[in-house]
Formats: structure tokens, sequence, C-alpha cells
């Protein structure tokens, strides 16, 4: 019984420890990086946001940075000897997870979820690798950065200023000619740019109906969705309307 633990304080070395707190340095700077870049797609309402782009570029370094420690794979292989190649293994790992990560990834109209979900499932992917090839204690902080990740920079995300989204559906009545100049100030004055890339005429019996997404300039000041809901019936020409939170 002495020799089996003895065998297994091999991955709680000094060397190995050393090898641990470096990726853990990797990690957490790829994390920082992420998040920055998150931002910016955040700040402008997008669907990927500071934890996605953490999360992503978190497991990337993960994946990356356990490849240059081959000697200290599976305790430096005093359990597992072996001279396959586990490179391609975990090659194979992550190709499948991607297909189940996509699988998660809902849109609906110009609303799109599950991305932070299926990054989450890649970074699990990530450290089950890790725990695979011995490296216990970064596994470890890579999972309580993931979690911390998916709690705080939600929280951090929501502080900072960001550009909240809106997607709107207008049914105008039959007959009615909107124009683009009027929704563009109708939505300005309530605290919202239209994005003009965004819009989409569809001809129905009923009569036009108009599709955009419209960005608070400020989400503090912009009227919230029940609000916008109140002032879109005194719109003019507008039959019927639908308001919904969109990432675009």
């Amino acid at each position: 019984m002495q020799d089996f633990l003895s065998q297994f304080t091999v991955f709680w070395s000094p060397a190995e420890l050393s090898a641990n707190i470096t990726i853990f340095l990797n990690l957490a700077g790829a994390l920082l990086l992420g998040c920055i870049v998150g931002y910016e797609r955040s700040y402008h309402g997008r669907a990927a946001g500071m934890r996605t782009y953490g999360l992503v570029c978190m497991a990337s370094a993960a994946l990356v940075v356990l490849v240059g420690y081959p000697e200290f794979w599976f305790g430096g292989k005093v359990l597992t000897p072996t001279a396959a190649d586990p490179t391609r293994v975990m090659q194979g790992v992550v190709t499948g997870i991607g297909f189940l990560g996509a699988g998660v990834i809902m849109k609906e109209g110009f609303s799109i979820s599950g991305l932070t979900t299926a990054a989450s499932i890649w970074a699990s992917s990530a450290i089950g690798i890790l725990v695979g090839v011995g490296f216990y204690a970064a596994a470890i902080l890579l999972s309580l950065l993931s979690a911390g990740c998916m709690v705080l920079v939600h929280r951090l995300e929501m502080w900072l200023p960001t550009q909240a989204a809106i997607a709107i559906t207008m049914h105008f009545r039959k007959g009615y000619q909107p124009k683009e100049a009027v929704m563009e100030t109708m939505a300005k004055e309530r605290g919202y740019l239209m994005m003009k890339r965004t819009l989409s005429i569809n001809m129905t019996e009923r009569g036009q109906e108009w599709r955009f997404i419209a960005v608070a300039e400020n989400k503090h000041v912009a009227m919230s969705i029940c609000d916008l809901s109140l002032e879109m019936e005194k719109v003019e020409g507008v039959e019927s309307f639908q308001l919904a939170h969109a990432k675009s």
C-alpha cells in the first residue's frame, strides 16, 4: 500500500507543482486577455461576450501549454509508460466536444443563446485532458477559473457600460408606408440607435413587416423594454409589434 501511495506522490512533487504553477499563470493571463477582447463584443451587444471569449481563450491556452511539458505527463510516466502520442487523443476529444458544444447553441430570430454553455463544455474537456495527463493542480485551478469566469465575469459585464440590444418586429396596417428616417428618429428619442444593417422588410397580406435591432446608447438611460412597449402603441401606422431582448 505504501508503494502504491508513493507512486501517486509523484504527481505532487516540487517539479510537478512548479509546472502546474506555470500552466496556471498562462491560464490566468489567457482568461484576462480573452475577457478584454470579449468586452468589446459585449459592449456592442453581440452574442459572444466576455465569458465566452474568456473561456475559449483559456481552454485553448490549456490545450497548448500542456504540450510543452511532456516530461511531466502521467507523473513522468511512472504509472503508465507508453510510446503513444497523447496529443492525437486530445485532438479527437476536442473535435468531438466541438460537435457537442454546437448542439447547445440556439438561434431564434435575432437572439442567440447557449454560446457560454458551449464554451464551458469545451473548457471542461480541457479540464478532463489536464486530469488525464496528470496535471491535477492545473486542472483544479482551471475548474475554479472557469466557474469564476461564468459567475463573476457576468456581474462585471453587467456593471461595465454596454449597449443593450432589443429586437423589434413591427406590423404596419395595410396601405401605410413607413419611413426609415421616422423609425430612426423614434428610436433615438427613446435612447436607442437603429441598426440599419439589421433591417429586413417583408410584405404580407396585412401590410409591411419591419424587423430590426435597436441598440441602447446608454443602458442606464434608455427606456426599459416594458416602457418601450407602451411607447410602441402610440407609433402611427403600427398595427401590432413584438419586442425581445437580443444579442446580434
